[in-house]
């Protein structure tokens, strides 16, 4: 029984000395999965690189070939397998859906290695307390840019700008002493206010003003939608704050 011929597949792409392109590694590694024999041609210098795009008449590399015709580049080598292409424009929640999701596992490895058990009351406390730690984190690595976007809705940054370089430290110190659940004094004033003007500012601008906005909580480069996500924030903090003085009340309260 004849066996089929192997499919095979030309890649031109930059492998230099100081600078190998990713693209061209995906695009590579992506043709062996798909079964491809891949004939693999290095561009050693920024000279044959642009030498390379002048003749092929192409603004990027790599560029790959199939059946002696041009696919293109990386995303175009995706689209003819069938594969989805990120557009970097469009709107998504993964990047809060990761936060959620990360901080939830954190919140529940550490009760298990302090009690014993991943459900207790303090892992729920954890996982408010570390949410705010590394959403400021996000935020931290570029105050400039999440001003910016912040600027767009929240109601005392408009009319205060510094509040929007205040507040991914505030988020900070209040996410880190409620983790450690020392300085109630300090934190709880904290999640209150920044948790309270940010419920009221996402509720104004997306359900009451009807705009279309990208939320900075994940700091001012993404493309979160302004909406539920962004009101959760706020308000586990405001729930946060309030479980802290309340919980502590009750617990003295004689029986």
């Amino acid at each position: 029984m004849a066996t089929a011929a192997p499919k095979k597949a030309t890649i031109y792409r930059m492998v230099m000395p100081t600078h190998t392109c990713p693209y061209g590694v995906k695009a590579k590694d992506l043709l062996r999965r798909q079964g491809y024999e891949v004939e693999d041609h290095w561009l050693r210098t920024r000279e044959e690189t642009d030498a390379f795009k002048a003749e092929h008449g192409v603004k990027t590399t790599p560029q790959t070939f199939i059946g002696g015709e041009r696919v293109g580049g990386y995303d175009d080598l995706r689209r003819f397998f069938g594969k989805a292409v990120r557009d970097p424009k469009a709107v998504t929640y993964r990047p809060v859906v990761a936060v959620f999701a990360m901080t939830a596992l954190m919140a529940l490895a550490a009760s298990y290695a302090a009690f014993g058990s991943p459900f207790t009351v303090r892992a729920g406390e954890w996982f408010i307390a570390f949410s705010m730690c590394v959403l400021a984190m996000l935020k931290l690595q570029n105050v400039e840019s999440f001003s910016s976007m912040f600027l767009n809705y929240d109601l005392l940054a408009k009319r205060w700008v510094p509040y929007s370089y205040v507040y991914p430290y505030a988020e900070g110190v209040g996410g880190v002493l409620m983790a450690a659940g020392v300085l109630t004094w300090l934190s709880v004033p904290i999640a209150l206010v920044i948790g309270t003007i940010g419920a009221v500012s996402v509720i104004k601008a997306v359900y009451v003003d009807k705009r279309e906005l990208k939320c900075a909580c994940v700091g001012g480069d993404s493309n979160v939608p302004l909406g539920f996500l962004s009101l959760t924030e706020n308000v586990m903090m405001v729930a946060m704050a309030l479980w802290m003085v309340i919980a502590p009340a009750a617990l003295s309260m004689p029986h």
